[in-house]
């Protein structure tokens, strides 16, 4: 367990702008989800362009899991909280996703990958988060990570409150993973009932809060489980109380302020851009692209 520094103090804490339900949706093979962070957002909520949450015990609604399909222009990050999934690449690579554990993803110039349950029964559990890369990386060669639970730096501060630290930085402890240009702040934090929590956030960062057990209060503004309540940008962190044991993802990044054209798993600047990440994936492009580690 690591040993950060004191809880800072917060002065001027910022503000619940908006809460958001997601909207129920079904993806890859007919796993269902929730979509979080939905297209509209993406420009409020630079530079991240998709939430995904799941939590299933019904083997029928994750089985299919999310067969061979391409990516290019961003980076996904997924976290499993329960369940295991098996990750194949077109390079060949493979690896398991357990328990606590992250696969860091840099699609860049563009791989096919697949992502598969490797259990027939039981809790699937996580969500997927996709980061925007900068224009000047965005045809960078792709890339990725497995990192395993034991892998992430976790902390215990006041009033018994854990933290994970995937990536950024925690009170002086480094997460997992340091990204460039939008330098992201991904946090999983648990909180005992009766326990208060303060992060301090570098101004101009957007950020949100996704409550994924109990319910929290953000600057008085209850946010229930399920939910996601995004942060207005005025005032140096966030402060945060929970009446009930509560679970919640902290996450933020510095805005890239470019263009955003998506179309489907490609995400570049330009339209144009996309017509070419279409061609070059029907041209077979995207198949054993060489995957380096990230």
């Amino acid at each position: 367990m690591n040993r950060p520094a004191a809880m800072p103090t917060i002065t001027q804490a910022r503000q619940v702008e908006r809460l958001v339900r997601g909207i129920a949706t079904s993806d890859g093979a007919g796993v269902k989800l929730t979509r979080v962070l939905t297209q509209d957002l993406q420009r409020r909520l630079d530079p991240f362009l998709m939430l995904d949450a799941f939590r299933n015990e019904n083997p029928e609604d994750y089985i299919g899991g999310f067969p061979d399909h391409p990516h290019r222009g961003f980076e996904t990050v997924t976290y499993m909280i329960a369940g295991r999934m098996r990750h194949h690449d077109s390079a060949g690579n493979h690896g398991l996703l357990g328990p606590g554990g992250v696969q860091w993803m840099t699609a860049g110039s563009g791989l096919i990958h697949s992502e598969l349950p490797e259990q027939q029964e039981g809790l699937m559990e996580g969500f997927q988060l996709w980061l925007n890369l900068k224009s000047g990386r965005k045809m960078t060669a792709p890339s990725y990570r497995d990192i395993p639970a034991a892998c992430i730096p976790e902390c215990e501060v006041e009033d018994g409150v854990r933290v994970r630290v995937i990536a950024g930085e925690f009170r002086d402890v480094p997460g997992a993973v340091q990204r460039p240009d939008t330098e992201p702040l991904y946090l999983d934090v648990h909180m005992p009932a009766g326990s208060r929590f303060q992060q301090a956030l570098a101004p101009g960062y957007n950020a949100f809060a996704y409550t994924y057990r109990g319910s929290i209060a953000i600057a008085g503004t209850a946010v229930p489980d399920r939910h996601m309540a995004i942060l207005g940008n005025a005032g140096e962190g966030v402060a945060i109380e929970a009446a009930q044991d509560s679970r919640f993802l902290l996450i933020a990044g510095l805005p890239l302020a470019e263009p955003i054209v998506q179309h489907g798993p490609f995400v570049m600047n330009t339209p144009e851009q996309i017509q070419q990440a279409v061609r070059d994936y029907q041209a077979g492009k995207f198949s054993g692209v060489t995957v380096q580690s990230l």
